[in-house]
């Protein structure tokens, strides 16, 4: 689940390119939540205008439509870096040692083949809608105030490279936790215990009341 996994790391060469392609990662998911604020305040003013001047943003839905992939794809690898996406851990939380990290490699290759598949076809895609023989090299645009569409479709494939690459990582993670035998693998997600969920959530709630009473 979302929240219960953490990342451990040392001085090694893997956990060192981790860390700082982890702050590229940090930096784009910035973008993406960026993205949803300035979606915001575009709303406002679309509903505002409409209701104080009967003049809503001119091309407000075509700016949905752009934004949607900065929202949708842009974070995908700081969520895979942190263990953010939502798992099923029934099967895998029984295993321990090297067959846990066996069968989080395998899943994970997995992972980076459909990502694989989904660059080529997301690739191919924007190339249908890039064409510099036209105007502002788009073959196709938003229909309300004709934006180029093609920069949006670009997005996609240019995250799935990066959630590409952090897979690559973690795939050698996990190679490398399986050779050494290790149970404190670095560079991947490691699902934390019930015990120690439950001592950072009392943790946490003990500090929210000191700060109450302060």
């Amino acid at each position: 689940m979302a929240g219960s996994l953490s990342v451990l790391t040392d001085d090694s060469l893997l956990s060192r390119i981790d860390r700082r392609f982890y702050v590229f990662e940090k930096a784009i998911g910035f973008l993406s939540g960026a993205a949803v604020l300035a979606l915001m305040f575009l709303a406002v003013i679309s509903v505002g205008g409409r209701n104080f001047f009967n003049m809503p943003l001119p091309g407000y839905v075509d700016w949905m439509e752009l934004a949607m992939p900065l929202i949708a794809f842009l974070g995908i690898s700081y969520a895979m870096r942190d263990g953010g996406h939502i798992r099923m851990d029934i099967l895998i939380g029984q295993l321990q040692g090297r067959k846990l990290w066996m069968a989080e490699f395998v899943t994970t290759f997995a992972t980076l083949v459909l990502i694989v598949l989904l660059i080529w076809g997301s690739w191919a895609h924007f190339g249908r809608s890039f064409d510099c023989s036209r105007p502002l090299c788009s073959a196709d645009s938003t229909i309300d105030i004709g934006i180029p569409l093609w920069p949006a479709k670009l997005l996609v494939p240019a995250s799935f490279s990066v959630l590409a690459l952090r897979l690559v990582l973690q795939l050698w993670g996990y190679a490398r936790a399986i050779s050494e035998g290790t149970d404190q693998p670095v560079a991947v997600p490691l699902v934390k215990s019930a015990a120690e969920l439950a001592q950072e959530e009392a943790e946490h709630v003990q500090g929210a009341s000191g700060e109450g009473r302060s």
